[in-house]
């Protein structure tokens, strides 16, 4: 796998998130990953982030695995117990599918099913514990696998997140690393200097730290977040930025590209690039970094 080879080398990796459909035709999601195909070392697959009914991540996993991609499912303890986690996971890993990532999930009440029933079976910890006990070839209920899989497994850490204690993340995550977990997945990342305090905490040749970089559509949609997601940090000064901008998107795509660099300076393993439905704009991104 592309991805684990660039974790292995100390060389900085690119994923991208690839959003499923909401339906049956996968042609644009295959499409636009293939445009970026060379470029990127993983495509991420949500597995309905936000609690919004889409295609599965194995689906479009799947999608993704036949047309010659490299994705990474995501598994998500809200929809499934242990029965079907475990039975998804060993799929995905028959498909071909070799990296994972093990996530919480939202509340349905976020989504657009709202009576929908959470199901939270096993917690986080007790998923990467299932995916690290299925490679040793058992599941479970303790009963040996006709063949067992090898994933690259990930999760998710709140590093650079506003109020929380970076020394109780620190220890959440390396909770999580005993568990399993290679790499993880940081909150959207506007200002790189919001990690250097967790990253001064960790051993970055262990554990692989790839923070998310958002794609910022609008002025709008900057300031949204500065004044409704107060986990996440945007300076005031790229709002202005933006704001001064003749033309705001190719700013916010500036903004995204100068992330990325960042980050590569500062010597994390990688970034994840969201685009949140504009993947039109990953090969003009792609290609400035």
């Amino acid at each position: 796998m592309r991805l684990r080879s660039k974790f292995d080398a100390g060389q900085f990796a690119v994923m991208v998130e690839m959003e499923p459909p909401k339906g049956a035709d996968v042609s644009e999601m295959v499409g636009n990953a293939r445009r970026v195909k060379g470029k990127v070392d993983a495509f991420l697959v949500p597995e309905m982030s936000n609690a919004v009914m889409r295609m599965s991540s194995l689906g479009g996993a799947m999608a993704l695995q036949k047309a010659g991609l490299d994705p990474v499912m995501q598994a998500n303890c809200r929809d499934r117990n242990r029965i079907a986690l475990q039975a998804d996971l060993l799929a995905a890993y028959a498909c071909g599918i070799h990296g994972v990532m093990a996530v919480t999930g939202q509340d349905p009440s976020y989504g657009d099913h709202h009576q929908a029933r959470s199901v939270y079976d096993i917690d986080l910890v007790e998923l990467l514990e299932a995916i690290e006990t299925l490679e040793q070839g058992r599941d479970m209920a303790g009963i040996e696998l006709s063949g067992a899989p090898r994933f690259l497994t990930g999760s998710t850490v709140e590093a650079g997140s506003r109020g929380k204690s970076v020394e109780l993340e620190v220890a959440e995550m390396n909770r999580r690393a005993a568990a399993g977990a290679e790499f993880f997945i940081t909150p959207p990342v506007f200002d790189v200097s919001v990690l250097d305090r967790f990253l001064g905490r960790i051993d970055r040749r262990t554990v692989k730290i790839v923070p998310k970089v958002l794609l910022l559509k609008s002025l709008g949609m900057a300031r949204y977040m500065a004044a409704n997601m107060p986990q996440t940090y945007i300076p005031d000064a790229m709002i202005e930025r933006i704001q001064k901008a003749p033309d705001k998107v190719r700013e916010c795509t500036r903004i995204a590209v100068e992330t990325i660099g960042a980050l590569k300076d500062a010597g994390v393993a990688g970034a994840l690039l969201a685009t949140l439905g504009w993947e039109h704009k990953l090969p003009e991104i792609l290609a400035e970094i």
